[in-house]
């Protein structure tokens, strides 16, 4: 039996998983008070191993390792990205500069077999990496999240005062839709882009996976046919972390 952690920008998201299967899953977001884990995890089994992904801080890390000690009397492996496991090869000369939620979502995608498919993180960063069907990564793209864009937008200029939420619009005629028009209709046209680029090294008809929190919301603005995927760094962790113990249990 596992913990598996996702460390992510917004949320510590968690699971625990036996034999491919999750027995429990949970979130706590950076904002409240990582003491809520204590109840979550109060009638959670003793997992054997606690495995962890993380994009986040030192800081952060060690405080969730510290609520993982003190419940479950266990350190956590943290996962730093290779350079190549799971059937994935990275296109980073410097593999551990890609991020390991990156890295994972596409051992998520291979093990579930995609295919050749382009994987879109849609969080507080979005980001874009295409994989071919043999495991090659190759290579993707950062760019703010269509929420962070918003936020970027309204910090940086004086004018730009939005009066309510807005709505999704083609043409605004007002502040507030404009902003969040913009925002998105600038994240799907830059996963449409990334797409037709990517598509004649990927077979021409990749399969696109959207994850991350505002994978739903995203998916509707785009042109292209697309899957909504949930939960895969945790996914890819799983995975992971059993390739691992059939190796330990092959030698």
């Amino acid at each position: 039996m596992r913990l598996l952690l996702d460390l992510g920008n917004t949320r510590l998201k968690w699971a625990l998983e036996e034999g491919g299967r999750w027995l429990a899953q949970g979130a706590v977001a950076w904002s409240e008070d990582l003491a809520l884990l204590g109840p979550a995890w109060q009638a959670l089994a003793q997992p054997a191993v606690v495995l962890g992904a993380s994009v986040v801080d030192a800081a952060r890390e060690q405080a969730v390792a510290a609520q993982v000690r003190a419940r479950f009397g266990r350190e956590v492996g943290w996962l730093r990205t290779p350079a190549a496991a799971c059937g994935i090869r990275s296109a980073y000369p410097e593999p551990g500069r890609l991020g390991v939620d990156r890295f994972l979502a596409m051992v998520a995608a291979h093990a579930a077999g995609a295919g050749d498919c382009v994987l879109v993180g849609v969080g507080t960063a979005l980001t874009l990496d295409a994989l071919t069907a043999s495991g090659q990564h190759l290579g993707g793209l950062i760019a703010p999240g269509p929420r962070l864009m918003q936020q970027a937008l309204l910090g940086a200029t004086a004018q730009v005062r939005p009066r309510n939420d807005g709505v999704l619009v083609d043409a605004a005629d007002n502040t507030s839709d404009a902003v969040v028009s913009g925002c998105w209709q600038a994240a799907a046209a830059l996963v449409e882009r990334f797409v037709a680029r990517m598509a004649p090294r990927l077979g021409d008809r990749p399969q696109v996976r959207l994850d991350g929190g505002d994978a739903a919301a995203l998916a509707p603005l785009l042109g292209v046919p697309v899957q909504v995927v949930e939960h895969g760094v945790l996914h890819g962790l799983a995975v992971w972390a059993q390739t691992q113990s059939d190796a330990t249990a092959a030698h």
